[in-house]
């Protein structure tokens, strides 16, 4: 006997020894991916190990326990530690899906030890204490953990993981379920003594086998979590390429890749396309009056149901902020003739969000291939021709003519000469200052853009960016101010020696581009500029088209060191109340509000309301268009940040700007 004694605790504490090395590992898996579910686990092994040193130490005790009464206790102490290691493991399974709080963890751990507590006690307050002690820890917990197996290997069955260790799992709780339920049937029938101590000795190697099963399938759950959460990742990653983030519709670049397909398969087939380019009517006044949640919900709606549409569409994409394309296949013009009714039918449908039920309406212009276009862009510029005189016009749908072309070839040479111009490196950045009030220096610059034409001179912004907006060309041209920045902030270092923050206006179109943080990215690296010189400036109407994903790329910059502001703060979309929302470093108050601001109490207000919410937000305030002393002023009483206007300098192109670089270098010589 005393061999038999020796070998059990000899393998005890090699089991014990093992799942503290499976601990370790588990410390080590959650340290890296900080996955909930690791941290119960990671707890049960740590239970299981414990369980298994109490093992170990239990026959040794008993020769020097001499109370009966303090060895079960001692025993009990033990079980806790089983309880213990299968709560935890329920818990770690029940969290690979679904979330819950400490409170519930806590309670779970106190169900635990009431459990255990529980039969401490009815063990010392027993008359018979062998045969109730017997009925707890052989009968009380072989119930439990049936009762616990069978239900996780339930749930594994109906809610199955995408990986093989689920189906290890399953397989382990479903067998280690008919183990104690087998042990139990076994122990209410008639048996001896010397048997059933022969079925414990076989039970307990199979529930050392069986636990040391346990430990690697977990692992190989980890392991295949990760992969298949990597993979999800990177499908996610392809799908926002294609898509667009709010709707789940075709983004530009797919859509006009899908219509490009599309023409193809027209030519070969002999048929036509009609391409419709489709704007909802007032849609700021949906934001305005029913609030954002319910603006998304309806550009869902309408992304939904153009693409469930009857016409079986080849291609459904969102072009804009509320602007969709919708590409059918046909063969006759009668059958083209009435798909606008049937747009015009699917988008009034009234949206319901909740108690709230919107109604909206939409304009509508078209064009088809292969009468008014050969290839993809130029088709979506006749149908944008088309939706422009629907919206000028205030009609529901037009198709576009012949007669349009003359505005239409306006576009095609204003586009060959924006693309020259940007080629040629015609544009030019003009740089206003931005002061600090706090130290009366140089805080940094907003650059500007400026068009150098080569026959009308020097061009203001609304001159031509209308008409980038209607080509279609933001993102082009921001990359473009963008890396034109970038590369004159790194030459005036290598100059002047002096690094300055500039500020480039950012439109909503290539901030929402998924590939946007990395161009950012590639920039500054290319520059080699530290990306604390850099400020995005964005508007609200940018923030609110989307304000998830703004937030995201919000927080991607600002982990790279990146300042993002809001641009001409209270004119667009929002109001104080979203300020809270947005994760940005600065909120530049716009000359509206300014102008009279020393003159107009109601001015007065808003503008101290605005800087007294920013500063309890954490955020600076810059004001825009100050232009005299009064301004000035007024905004240093009320504690802004930062001002940029006339009174401190106009745009300035760079060679003039430079000599704030100068003058700074000679007083720091000085």
């Amino acid at each position: 006997m005393l061999v038999s004694t020796d070998s059990f605790t000899f393998l005890f504490a090699m089991q014990a020894i093992v799942f503290a090395i499976l601990s370790l590992v588990f410390l080590v898996y959650f340290r890296s991916f900080k996955r909930e579910y690791v941290k119960c686990w990671l707890f049960s092994l740590v239970a299981l190990s414990g369980y298994y040193v109490l093992s170990a130490a239990l026959p040794i005790t008993d020769i020097y326990i001499k109370n009966n009464s303090l060895l079960l206790f001692y025993e009990q102490v033990q079980q806790t530690a089983l309880y213990l290691f299968l709560a935890f493991l329920l818990l770690g399974l029940y969290r690979t899906k679904r979330k819950f709080t400490k409170t519930f963890v806590s309670l779970a751990v106190l169900l635990t030890f009431f459990v255990s507590l529980t039969a401490s006690i009815a063990y010392l307050l027993s008359e018979d204490n062998a045969a109730m002690y017997f009925e707890v820890k052989a009968q009380v917990q072989s119930f439990i953990f049936i009762i616990s197996f069978l239900s996780a290997s339930l749930y594994l069955f109906i809610d199955r993981k995408p990986h093989f260790s689920s189906k290890l799992l399953f397989a382990f709780f479903l067998i280690s379920a008919i183990r104690y339920l087998a042990y139990v049937t076994m122990t209410v029938m008639t048996l001896t003594a010397e048997w059933l101590n022969q079925l414990t000795l076989l039970l307990t190697y199979f529930d050392i086998g069986a636990h040391s099963i346990l430990g690697f399938i977990l692992l190989i759950w980890i392991q295949g979590d990760e992969r298949n959460i990597s993979k999800q990742s990177i499908l996610r990653e392809q799908y926002l390429g294609k898509h667009d983030v709010l709707t789940g519709a075709l983004n530009r670049t797919e859509v006009m890749k899908q219509l490009t397909e599309a023409i193809t398969i027209a030519k070969q087939q002999s048929c036509k396309l009609a391409v419709f380019l489709i704007d909802i009517k007032q849609f700021k006044f949906i934001n305005d009056t029913y609030g954002l949640n319910v603006g998304d919900c309806i550009l869902k709606e309408v992304a939904n149901r153009l693409n469930n549409s009857l016409l079986k569409p080849k291609a459904v994409g969102r072009l804009s902020g509320d602007s969709f394309m919708f590409v059918i296949e046909y063969y006759n013009e009668p059958s083209v003739a009435r798909v606008p009714e049937h747009l015009h039918q699917i988008i009034s449908r009234p949206y319901q969000y909740h108690d709230q039920e919107a109604h909206i309406q939409a304009s509508i212009g078209y064009t088809s291939f292969p009468e008014y276009g050969e290839n993809a862009e130029e088709l979506l510029q006749n149908a944008n021709l088309a939706l422009h005189h629907a919206e000028t016009n205030n009609i529901s749908t037009i198709i576009f003519e012949s007669g349009m072309q003359a505005g239409g070839r306006r576009l095609l040479l204003k586009e060959k000469e924006l693309k020259n111009a940007i080629l040629n490196d015609e544009f030019v950045l003009y740089y206003q200052p931005q002061l600090n009030l706090l130290t009366n220096r140089l805080e940094g610059v907003e650059a500007l853009v400026r068009w150098q034409h080569p026959t009308k001179g020097l061009l203001l912004p609304g001159e031509f960016l209308d008409d980038i907006d209607t080509l279609f060309m933001n993102s082009q041209f921001d990359n473009y101010v963008l890396s034109k920045a970038c590369s004159t902030n790194a030459r005036w270092y290598e100059k002047y020696k002096r690094r300055v923050t500039i500020a480039v206006n950012i439109t909503a179109v290539e901030f929402q581009d998924p590939q946007f943080v990395s161009n950012i990215q590639t920039l500054l690296r290319d520059n080699n500029l530290s990306p604390r010189y850099l400020e995005l400036e964005i508007t609200e109407n940018v923030v609110m088209t989307d304000i998830d994903t703004a937030m995201n790329t919000i927080t991607s910059l600002q982990s790279m060191g990146i300042k993002v502001s809001i641009d001409d703060f209270g004119t667009g979309y929002s109001s104080l109340a979203y300020l809270r929302q947005l994760p940005i470093d600065k909120i530049k108050i716009d000359r509206s509000f300014i102008t009279e601001v020393a003159t107009n109490d109601s001015d007065l207000t808003i503008v101290k309301s605005m800087i007294k919410l920013s500063h309890g937000l954490g955020k600076r305030v810059l004001a825009e268009g100050v232009e005299n002393k009064d301004q000035l002023n007024v905004l240093r009483n009320m504690g802004c940040d930062a001002v940029q206007g006339y009174l401190i300098d106009k745009p300035l192109p760079e060679e003039k700007f430079v000599t704030y670089l100068t003058k700074q270098n000679k007083s720091t010589k000085t």
